[in-house]
């Protein structure tokens, strides 16, 4: 058996997002996000699922929170509903909405768990979208509107904060592929939101000095790690455009001011242009304080003239899978979080998201987890192995406290260390929730 001991001073917690968890999507002033028209939309979610209830966190969240501290987290990444705050999306303030998360940061905080609030998981005002959503640069400004009123009501409660979770996906996934609210097909479009994301991200870490917030601000990209074929050149170059994707295309202009080229130029030849006005690479170049990284999975790939803008083919060489399909690749997360060490300023990282599909059911009230167990740890190794290598990870949240509205998935998919029946609402403690306990309350992962 090998232990391998994390540093007394890592913060371990667990992560979810509004509109998974909370529901109550219609109550106390709640004005509509896209996502409630998109999953309503026939088509669009498996078994035409939607986040209506949810898990009815909104509700529940006292509930959940004790969850958290018979757990031993000591941090709980959440995400706002920005258009639980801002109905309309901008101007008239719904106080009941900032009252629930007032409750719910209090509660928290009384419970000894320090919040880690995400600002943008995804749902965005649905009249916003109406306007022509993140493709607007109107939609920067009001963005930073709800930032603020959020900065200024938190402030002394609420000390990390992220700005946007995963713009790759609210981009592109949503943007160019369509499984994603608002559900657009168009490369153009999805690089214009992705651009326009990073402005509103500058923009907000600049309010945040601004206002002299006490605490740190940062961002939320998932990475992706691609380990190539073969040694063909062609084959190294197509596995570099794919990490880039979903990496540096973000963290580059915020830590260099500038796109990188490996994407520039083959976006440029497929007669996709980055709408840069003059400025915004010095507003979206503001230094933060931390980076969260969200790592699922990592694919084989090697390139192919026909495989879509990235000309990268992704291979399947028989990896186990987890019950979404993605293989498990934990070596995957440790060459990510060295490929950033090595490319970017010492910065500090959080691992904002990480977990495992994996639908066991709940067998006489227990519910046998066992693969999940395996990749977290897995992966947990891997992080040790980094903070080993110098790299300054501060703390892990698992993907997710709770099974919960799995987006385009509906509810068929489970990442919860808490099993949730979505008929009666009931949760129960998975064996990885008991197992995530000692590993929190000893530091440490067994092997």
């Amino acid at each position: 058996m090998t232990t391998f001991q994390f540093p007394k001073d890592f913060k371990w917690g667990v992560a979810t997002a509004a509109y998974q968890i909370e529901g109550a999507f219609n109550e106390d002033g709640r004005g509509l996000s896209i996502w409630d028209v998109f999953s309503h939309t026939p088509g669009n979610v498996l078994n035409g699922d939607n986040g209506d209830i949810a898990c009815d966190s909104y509700h529940r969240y006292p509930e959940d929170i004790a969850l958290m501290k018979e757990l031993g987290v000591h941090m709980y990444r959440f995400s706002i509903s920005w258009p639980r705050i801002f109905p309309k999306g901008r101007g008239d303030i719904n106080r009941k909405g900032l009252e629930f998360y007032h409750r719910l940061v209090d509660e928290l905080l009384q419970n000894e768990i320090e919040p880690l609030c995400t600002l943008y998981h995804w749902d965005l005002p649905q009249v916003l979208q109406e306007e022509g959503g993140w493709n607007n640069r109107q939609t920067i400004d009001d963005f930073v509107e709800y930032a603020s009123l959020m900065f200024s009501e938190f402030n002394g409660k609420i000390k990390k904060w992220i700005t946007f979770n995963e713009p790759w996906c609210i981009s592109y996934l949503s943007n160019y592929f369509g499984a994603h609210a608002p559900g657009y097909k168009d490369l153009q479009l999805a690089t214009n939101v992705a651009h326009h994301l990073l402005i509103a991200h500058g923009k907000t870490v600049q309010k945040f000095r601004e206002m002299g917030i006490d605490g740190e601000i940062g961002i939320a990209p998932n990475i992706s790690w691609a380990v190539p074929f073969t040694s063909k050149q062609e084959d190294v170059e197509a596995c570099l455009r794919t990490i880039a994707w979903t990496g540096d295309w973000f963290m580059d202009p915020i830590f260099f001011g500038k796109y990188p080229d490996v994407l520039m130029t083959h976006f440029q030849k497929a007669g996709v242009t980055v709408p840069i006005q003059q400025g915004d690479m010095e507003t979206i170049s503001q230094p933060i304080d931390f980076l969260g990284v969200n790592y699922y999975s990592a694919s084989v790939n090697r390139f192919r003239e026909d495989a879509g803008i990235l000309q990268s083919e992704a291979v399947d060489v028989g990896y186990e899978k987890t019950d979404i399909g993605w293989p498990i690749d934990a070596r995957g997360l440790y060459e990510s979080l060295c490929y950033i060490k090595n490319k970017y300023p010492n910065i500090s990282i959080y691992i904002t998201e990480n977990g495992a599909c994996i639908n066991d059911e709940p067998v006489n009230g227990q519910v046998h987890d066992r693969r999940r167990i395996q990749y977290m740890k897995q992966h947990l190794i891997q992080v040790q192995r980094c903070i080993e290598e110098g790299i300054p990870i501060k703390g892990y949240m698992a993907w997710s406290l709770l099974d919960n509205f799995e987006w385009a998935e509906g509810y068929s998919k489970r990442f919860g260390i808490v099993f949730v029946d979505f008929d009666t609402l009931e949760r129960v403690k998975k064996d990885s929730f008991y197992w995530y306990q000692n590993v929190i309350k000893t530091g440490r992962v067994e092997s």
